[in-house]
């Protein structure tokens, strides 16, 4: 819809001016101020390419109303600034700096989100640019480590009258992605349906079933209809001890306009005990493949997943299979740990792709700030991959 924001605007300014002003006042007057400031130095270090050094402040100034009479409504904006903008490369945007790694933040000035909402009792619903982010993010997400947020123009529906469920439908007409409205593909026009239920019934954990019937119009390879189910929980095994876990099997085949015929799978395995402060999981994942075609997860946040290297963003040909041990540690000084170990292999034939060592270290600063220091280092196996190593040093308010 090209008219998507013009329409969402006069709806907003028509919905609040339907009530009283001294209503409206009081609205805006008991309504909340957001300010995120994110100072990141990233280095990446890689075969085929110059290092980059990206030193790049993130700037996000948001205002939400108070509710009225079950209606809420939210503006931020956002700001990318990069100190040296040809240190790294900008995802292609700044040719200066094209023979150097990319990293996936380029500079932009954006809405990031603009919404109005309404509330019923357990019954919302949501008009305009929003983050949306369902479950473990696998498959749709905000791609929050990104400096540019992404976001959805998207009508979203929740329902919660039902007892421990909450179902969510999402229409999504355009994708706000991280490479800015500069980049050719940084919008994507779409044409896609999110179905999502989760329940919260069971004693052993929360089950999920979902429904993402994916068709984007200038980006077609990626339109894909996926099934799928998930079963996850952290039940007792004694005074002690709990039983971290999460299953999930999905389908998947091309929709839509996509030109490519295939249909795969993707299943994950995950189970380790946890301490109050000590976790230790191993997992599995497997992302199928098709007449060369890889599983796509392509709204989701990817570098949560198969290595912060970033070195799977796309599934391969061949598919994937990820075989990984994860850690996490409260330790002295408030610091948290997380690492992961990874092994990457083909889903289809015997080839070994690398191996990736992750650790990230991170530390409350009072209320409003954090500070971050993380490492990920891919080794590969195959010429297919290239070795690289990427280091951050991360500060980060939020009022």
């Amino acid at each position: 819809m090209k008219n998507f924001l013009l329409f969402f605007s006069t709806f907003a300014v028509l919905a609040l001016s339907a009530t009283e002003p001294a209503t409206v006042a009081d609205a805006f007057s008991q309504g909340r101020l957001s300010l995120n400031a994110r100072l990141r130095f990233e280095h990446v270090d890689q075969i085929g390419a110059l290092d980059a050094n990206a030193f790049t402040l993130r700037t996000r100034l948001g205002f939400t109303t108070a509710r009225f009479h079950g209606w809420q409504a939210m503006l931020e904006g956002e700001n990318v600034f990069a100190f040296d903008k040809n240190a790294y490369n900008q995802s292609g945007l700044n040719p200066a700096a094209g023979s150097r790694a990319v990293v996936g933040d380029p500079e932009t000035t954006e809405i990031n989100q603009l919404w109005l909402a309404y509330t019923l009792g357990q019954i919302s619903g949501t008009l305009g640019r929003q983050r949306l982010v369902l479950d473990n993010a696998r498959f749709v997400g905000d791609v929050g480590w990104r400096q540019n947020q992404q976001t959805f123009d998207a009508v979203v529906l929740q329902s919660k009258s039902l007892a421990d469920t909450t179902l969510t439908y999402a229409y999504l007409d355009q994708i706000n992605r991280v490479f800015s409205r500069r980049h050719v593909q940084g919008r994507w026009e779409s044409d896609s349906h999110l179905i999502h239920a989760h329940y919260t019934g069971f004693d052993v954990g929360v089950i999920r079933a979902y429904a993402y019937l994916l068709d984007f119009d200038n980006a077609a390879t990626s339109s894909s209809a996926t099934y799928g189910a998930s079963l996850n929980g952290t039940p007792p095994l004694n005074d002690t001890v709990k039983l971290s876990y999460r299953v999930e099997l999905a389908w998947q085949n091309d929709h839509g306009n996509n030109p490519q015929d295939y249909s795969t799978h993707y299943a994950l395995i995950e189970a380790g005990p946890r301490w109050k402060s000590f976790g230790i999981a191993l997992g599995h994942e497997r992302l199928g493949s098709d007449n060369a075609v890889g599983f796509k997860t392509p709204l989701a946040t990817l570098h949560a997943h198969n290595g912060w290297a970033d070195l799977f963003l796309n599934t391969p040909t061949d598919g994937l299979r990820d075989t990984y041990v994860k850690a996490e540690a409260s330790l002295p000084e408030g610091v948290a740990l997380v690492a992961f170990y990874h092994w990457f292999e083909a889903n289809r034939g015997a080839a070994h792709y690398g191996e990736e060592f992750d650790l990230q270290l991170s530390r409350k600063l009072g209320k409003a700030f954090t500070a971050t220091a993380k490492f990920a280092g891919f080794r590969r196996d195959s010429p297919a991959f290239v070795n690289a190593r990427k280091i951050w040093f991360q500060l980060e308010y939020v009022y």
